[in-house]
């Protein structure tokens, strides 16, 4: 029997060992997941902090329970550890770890490079390498096929290699590693066959295309599209401001269009790992090839510009009052990417903090979800969340809404502030009694 058939089989038959590297945001739902399913899992990962705390069957992700990590941990069927030389148990590996860019915008292949070199040094033959971290076209098949043939395996007989993209949407409560479709590609057919294997024991449903490329490619498209879409409504909120007119009446006014329109909405910047940072892997990737990402480029450099705006609206609200912002006392609510969720990973608010903080104004945050974040270039500092009152809100010269949590009683915002600088449309914009709210 073939390797490939002897782990096809033993997926099949719940007998394989599953190794996921990366605990983040990705790996750990992941790692959960295949858990879930009576599967022996790995997780490995170098944050000694992050192995403790699950090996204490506790999660540091929101959208992963305790109470699910805590029975995984305890019935053994999940395992998490620092140590690359479980990896030698193990049948496929998962891996999950960052990918950023560096100062340059040019893709930091780091974590990659990093994750292969410890699969390598306890691989075997008859194993699944599947790489999730969105990266530029080409990748698995430019760093990791080449580096796991050194070794003298051949890809699709004695080695397996896949590419699978992430489709993780933090706090989504609908949508979730389950019933979220998993696009998968391998380097050979009987790669994309064990990898199609691998997924479908815990996905609802899985598609397959013709090479790694592809795959990688799509997530790449998927990122851009909204990206490029984003940067087109941020502008147009730019434009409704020139015109005098609020840019959500006319976006969900478009949005009774039953076909030819999908809206978005606009915002103070982009934030997450992914929308603001994959589609420039792959404006990196057509440099390579002597073609500009126009579009890319464009919607990165409009969505960049967004923070920046914000501070403009700010300063020209305070002006309005006879106040300079130098001075003033600004309270931002919401410092995560998006609301409902701790994460500040690019988040537009760390920004906007940094720069009120350089042009002299009194900052703080509330943020239900974010106990503290770092601020500053260079030096950083610590900066906590300040517990919201009424007297945190009259004190301030101007409030911000940066992030629309759920959990923020916006109409008590409303009721004990008296100026408001909304960029999430959490308060409809205008004069209400003595506070005026002015919309993004």
């Amino acid at each position: 029997m073939s390797l490939k058939q002897q782990l096809v089989d033993r997926i099949q038959n719940s007998e394989a060992t599953l190794a996921v590297i990366g605990l983040g945001y990705v790996g750990l739902p992941l790692a959960v997941e295949f858990a879930s399913e009576g599967f022996h899992v790995i997780g490995i990962d170098v944050d000694e902090k992050k192995i403790a705390t699950l090996q204490a069957g506790k999660s540091y992700i929101p959208d992963v329970p305790t109470e699910k990590v805590a029975t995984l941990i305890e019935s053994g069927y999940l395992k998490a550890t620092s140590d690359y030389s479980a990896l030698a148990n193990a049948d496929t590996v998962n891996i999950c770890v960052p990918t950023p860019l560096q100062e340059n915008h040019d893709p930091d292949m780091s974590y990659i490079i990093s994750a292969i070199e410890s699969i390598i040094a306890h691989s075997h033959p008859g194993m699944l390498i599947v790489l999730e971290s969105t990266t530029y076209p080409g990748t698995t098949e430019e760093i990791i096929q080449p580096r796991l043939e050194a070794q003298g395996y051949t890809t699709g007989e004695d080695i397996f290699i896949a590419f699978s993209g992430e489709r993780i949407d933090p706090g989504n409560a609908t949508y979730g590693v389950h019933n979220t479709p998993k696009v998968v590609g391998g380097v050979t057919p009987n790669c994309s066959e064990i990898a199609v294997a691998l997924y479908s024991i815990t996905i609802e449903t899985v598609v397959p295309v013709s090479s790694t490329t592809t795959a990688e490619m799509v997530k790449l498209v998927e990122n851009t599209f909204r990206a490029v879409n984003i940067g087109l409504v941020n502008e147009i909120a730019i434009m409704c401001d020139r015109l005098g007119l609020n840019p959500w009446e006319v976006i969900d006014a478009a949005a009774t269009k039953p076909f030819g329109f999908m809206p978005f909405y606009p915002g103070p910047g982009l934030g997450g790992h992914c929308i603001p940072i994959d589609p420039l892997y792959l404006s990196w990737k057509m440099k390579t090839l002597h073609y500009n990402a126009r579009f890319i480029e464009l919607a990165d450099e409009i969505n960049s510009s967004m923070p920046r705006y914000v501070i403009s609206k700010i300063t020209d609200a305070l002006n309005d009052e006879a106040k300079a912002l130098r001075g003033s006392k600004v309270v931002i609510l919401g410092v995560a990417y998006k609301p409902n969720i701790d994460d500040v990973r690019e988040s537009p608010a760390l920004e906007i903090i940094d720069i009120l903080y350089e042009k002299g104004a009194d900052v703080t945050y509330h943020d239900p979800y974010v106990a503290s974040i770092r601020i500053g270039k260079g030096e950083t500092q610590i900066m906590t969340s300040t517990d919201m009152d009424a007297d945190l809100l009259a004190n301030a010269d101007c409030v911000v809404v940066v992030t629309n949590h759920k959990s923020i009683d916006w109409q008590f915002v409303l009721e004990h502030s008296s100026l408001i600088v909304d960029t999430r449309h959490a308060i409809i914009p205008g004069d209400h009694g003595s506070t005026r709210v002015i919309g993004l």
